[in-house]
């Protein structure tokens, strides 16, 4: 049997993670960081395609939580600042498929230089051996969270 206590640890450190990365001063924290000027509001579909490569734009408003219309818009945003394009699918008309520029490409990399000298300093006390189980672990843990089912009212709209 599971320890309760346990698992509503780990909850409470996810949320907490959580809400460090929902921050929205925690975006611009790291923009500056990065030197890195754009709203922060367009930075996380720029992070997902740097991160990622091309998406549909229905996955990517799934993947950052946002309505379809809403990331359309944002998609828009980027595309006339030069750092994205939209296309059609090539298998499938209808949708459309947001890709990174090189200049997008340029911003993420600096973000992500950012991101990591933060990194790098939260665990900057901790052993290889520590960085290495918490990746791996975490790794593992988000690996086991995406084979979850979704509930029905969500496998009627995805």
């Amino acid at each position: 049997m599971q320890n309760t206590h346990i698992l509503d640890e780990l909850a409470g450190g996810l949320l907490d993670i959580v809400n460090f990365l929902n921050a929205p001063q925690r975006d611009e924290a790291l923009l500056r960081a990065a030197g890195v000027e754009l709203d922060r509001a367009l930075f996380p579909l720029l992070a997902r395609l740097g991160m990622q490569g091309p998406l549909g734009v229905a996955e990517l408003a799934e993947q950052v939580g946002r309505d379809y219309t809403t990331v359309s818009r944002q998609l828009a945003r980027l595309d006339s600042l030069g750092l994205v394009t939209r296309s059609p699918d090539t298998e499938d008309r209808r949708r459309s498929i947001a890709e990174i520029t090189e200049e997008g490409n340029e911003r993420f990399r600096a973000v992500r230089e950012a991101r990591r000298r933060a990194l790098t300093q939260v665990l900057a006390a901790w052993t290889d051996e520590d960085r290495q189980s918490l990746t791996r672990l975490l790794r593992r843990f988000a690996d086991g969270l995406s084979e979850l089912p979704l509930a029905e009212s969500d496998k009627e709209r995805g």
